[in-house]
């Protein structure tokens, strides 16, 4: 009854295409992250919702390295990206860039994800923090809003890669229904 594609019968664009598209007027910032296979992912999944840029800061590894290329399968060549010493440097120069930073984190006061209506005429930065930490409280502080995705089990938080694959989808269906 189903066929699985073939990747030829995908349709995929190039690296060059990519670059030359239009993309989402959001960007995505990951503070501290440290395993290299979650910046790969994060990188495959910015491709995959054609995020503006991804920002790396603190001890967040960046490219070339075979464990981001791993996870990434190429996206670290389509996907713009920027390295910066803190995630707050990032927060300031996105927010001079106009974009509206929100953290996802469990924080006081969050706005839970499904409520999450962004406005079809701004941009947002989202930041992911430490697979153990989460986003430091100082970046949290300088954030305009935090969302936070609801859980129902008795482990309370999800591995980063896959957080940023549930956002973003959730974004995403708000914008382009």
């Amino acid at each position: 009854m189903f066929r699985k594609l073939k990747n030829s019968e995908l349709g995929r664009i190039t690296v060059e295409q990519y670059k030359e598209a239009d993309k989402t007027p959001y960007a995505l910032v990951l503070d501290n992250v440290r395993s290299q296979h979650n910046i790969g992912s994060a990188f495959r999944t910015c491709d995959a919702f054609r995020i503006a840029k991804l920002c790396l800061c603190g001890i967040s590894a960046v490219p070339p390295t075979p464990e981001i290329h791993k996870a990434a399968l190429g996206a670290e060549f389509s996907v713009d990206w920027q390295h910066f010493d803190t995630a707050l440097e990032a927060v300031a120069q996105l927010r001079a860039e106009g974009y509206t930073i929100v953290s996802v984190e469990q924080a006081e006061h969050a706005t839970q994800l499904q409520d999450f209506h962004p406005d079809p005429d701004r941009r947002y930065a989202f930041i992911f923090g430490n697979e153990v930490k989460g986003v430091a409280q100082e970046v949290v502080d300088a954030s305009d809003c935090c969302l936070e995705i609801p859980q129902f089990g008795t482990k309370h938080s999800l591995n980063v890669s896959v957080s940023i694959g549930v956002v973003l989808w959730n974004i995403i269906l708000h914008n382009f229904r």
